[in-house]
């Protein structure tokens, strides 16, 4: 679906109008986790939210963590973008596309950054040590229900 102009001007397609709504920011919106200076993000940037007291037990237990953010309530680790796609996370975790924070008056600080120019946390890995410290069975390893 796309829509034009009234003027005859440029084309914009459903994900253009989308993407340019996620990008206003009025008080009481979201704010986004800023990517580092010197950093890059080729495949965009999400996140994934823990609580605070399950972040320093999923940081022991990951072999690369990327970008960390952190405020009173929550754990922000920085995931390319569609690490949500076909997983479940488990609750209490919350996933936020394009790294947006709801309801927080401010960015959180960043708590950790990796010694390279990459500021992901690799998905996989962050998802099963969440599994295992929420006690969650991973999505692939439940029984099958017909």
């Amino acid at each position: 679906m796309a829509v034009r102009a009234a003027s005859g001007g440029r084309v914009l397609s459903l994900d253009t109008l989308v993407r340019l709504r996620r990008g206003l920011h009025t008080p009481g919106t979201p704010r986004r986790l800023p990517v580092p200076d010197g950093m890059t993000a080729p495949m965009g940037c999400d996140a994934v939210a823990i609580p605070a007291r399950f972040g320093p037990p999923v940081l022991s237990r990951l072999p690369r963590v990327g970008c960390v953010y952190a405020d009173a309530a929550h754990w922000w680790w920085l995931v390319p973008s569609d690490s949500d796609y076909a997983l479940e996370w488990p609750t209490p975790a919350q996933y936020a596309a394009g790294a947006l924070v709801p309801d927080a008056p401010a960015v959180p600080d960043l708590i950790h950054r990796p010694a390279g120019t990459l500021p992901y946390t690799p998905p996989i890995p962050l998802y099963l040590a969440l599994c295992r410290v929420t006690g969650t069975t991973p999505t692939w390893s439940r029984p099958a229900v017909a």
